[in-house]
């Protein structure tokens, strides 16, 4: 098939020309995001490949089946950035790569604790500038902690995995945990009672209507006093203004966070020589009990070649008129939307 790789960087590259050698597509490489502005650039291709913060809607979808696309591969695991409505109706066929990172995201959650709770990016400033001085970097044992769950599908199971690891009890909240999370024997309860009893909640759930800004001001009230908010699942669920109050104000006590509700137009670009254009997120960025990283939790070799190989798999079995794996649909959406599934990162 002759497949369009949109938001392309050279590790998209490297990755997806080594899993090609064995599925012998045609891939051609954008590095533009795919907009509607940017959806005619796939006429003549039979597939598009999508990044997370590529745009979707519907006027996208529509180009995309004007120019001939009709098959389209989400290279990952969240799909709230795709009309599914519009695909159904425009007979583009969706695919996604779920579960592809649950290890890398997990570890990365636990590193962005780790690292904020004993001041780690601080310290490295310090040192490197010849101050070995340790004042301001107090930090607590991470055993006999309480860490809450928000999400328990296979990330969350992870995470929380890793977290007994370390002694910390675990409480979890989610509609449908996954087998995994409950065979940890993890505390499960209600959204308020778990982030009240916690000293650290970690949210790993997909973004969908209902949980958009699910961390705000209803539930930023319920947070223990100096607690640690997490964020490796999808920027949305954090309302972002609120957080920032909460943590000026002392209520949070620092926050950890791998993706932003407004990432589209920052990550995975190049900043450093021009303003980022977003004076929320620059007054974030510059408190010092929060640590931002950009959209990376999922950045490992593992995940790269599982997203390569599943993406080009999925237009394999498509041109052979197999039934591709991973297929998302209205259906799959709604179910996930009202609990029925796993939660998923």
């Amino acid at each position: 098939m002759k497949i369009a790789v949109f938001s392309s960087k050279s590790y998209d590259r490297r990755f997806f020309d080594a899993a090609n050698t064995l599925h012998r597509h045609q891939l051609s490489y954008f590095e533009a995001r795919l907009t509607r502005e940017t959806a005619p650039l796939a006429h003549g291709f039979e597939a598009v490949c999508a990044f997370v913060n590529d745009r979707l809607d519907s006027g996208a979808l529509a180009r995309l089946s004007e120019a001939g696309v009709n098959l389209l591969l989400l290279r990952s695991a969240g799909y709230n950035h795709a009309d599914l409505e519009a695909a159904a109706d425009l007979n583009i066929v969706v695919t996604h790569v779920p579960n592809y990172s649950s290890h890398s995201v997990a570890e990365h959650a636990v590193a962005l604790m780790l690292a904020l709770n004993r001041r780690i990016p601080h310290a490295f400033v310090r040192v490197r500038e010849g101050n070995f001085s340790i004042e301001g970097l107090l930090g607590f044992d991470m055993h006999g902690k309480t860490a809450g769950l928000i999400g328990a599908g296979h990330i969350g199971a992870i995470t929380g995995r890793i977290l007994q690891g370390f002694g910390c009890k675990v409480l979890a909240y989610d509609p449908a945990p996954s087998e995994q999370a409950i065979a940890a024997n993890f505390e499960f309860g209600m959204l308020e009672d778990v982030i009240s009893a916690s000293d650290i909640v970690s949210l790993h759930c997909p973004l969908t209507p209902s949980t958009r800004h699910l961390i705000g001001r209803l539930t930023l009230p319920w947070f223990k006093r100096g607690a640690m908010l997490i964020n490796t699942s999808r920027g949305g669920l954090i309302d972002t203004r609120a957080v920032i109050e909460s943590l000026e104000n002392g209520l949070l006590g620092s926050l950890g966070i791998d993706v932003y509700e407004d990432e589209a137009e920052i990550f995975f670009e190049d900043h450093s020589r021009q303003g980022l254009g977003d004076d929320v997120f620059s007054r974030l960025i510059a408190m010092p009990n929060v640590l931002v990283t950009g959209h990376q939790g999922f950045f490992t070799e593992e995940a790269m070649q599982t997203i390569a190989e599943t993406s080009l798999k999925a237009a394999t079995d498509f041109a052979a008129g197999r039934t591709c794996a991973h297929v998302l649909t209205p259906a799959s959406a709604a179910a996930a939307a009202n609990g029925s599934r796993p939660a998923t990162a």
